[in-house]
């Protein structure tokens, strides 16, 4: 099995969803930023687990194990697990918004550059740690 084309896969899609996120961003489609923003780092810490541990990654969405299992946790900044922290709701949230207006309004213009901002530094940081 060749590890490297799949952290590049990982790491591929993972900038696909970033562009996205930008776009989402961009027409004010805040709910999806979040979304995307979630999917970046998830897709992230894949390509890192394939890069460490040289094996299939959990099949799980959540951020934390993804993070602990790959050993990230351990050689992280508390930025990044806190913005595991902040991502891994709008997971959820955003497939299935029970009350969409109030997650709506929790994802103003201002909170979702900011969710971009800290999800695009956490995918350059990991690209370049993975070269």
């Amino acid at each position: 099995m060749d590890f490297g084309k799949k952290v590049k896969y990982w790491l591929d899609t993972a900038n696909y969803d970033l562009v996205s996120a930008k776009a989402m961003l961009e027409t004010k489609r805040f709910l999806y930023v979040g979304f995307l923003c979630h999917q970046v780092v998830e897709k992230s810490l894949k390509a890192y687990f394939w890069h460490t541990r040289k094996k299939e990654p959990p099949f799980t969405h959540n951020l934390l194990i993804l993070s602990e299992e790959s050993n990230f946790d351990k050689q992280t900044d508390e930025k990044y697990i806190l913005l595991f922290n902040e991502l891994m709701p709008l997971n959820i949230q955003a497939r299935y918004p029970d009350d969409k207006e109030l997650l709506l309004k929790a994802l103003s213009n201002k909170k979702c550059c900011e969710l971009y901002k800290r999800t695009k530094e956490f995918y350059i940081w990991i690209k370049k740690s993975l070269k």
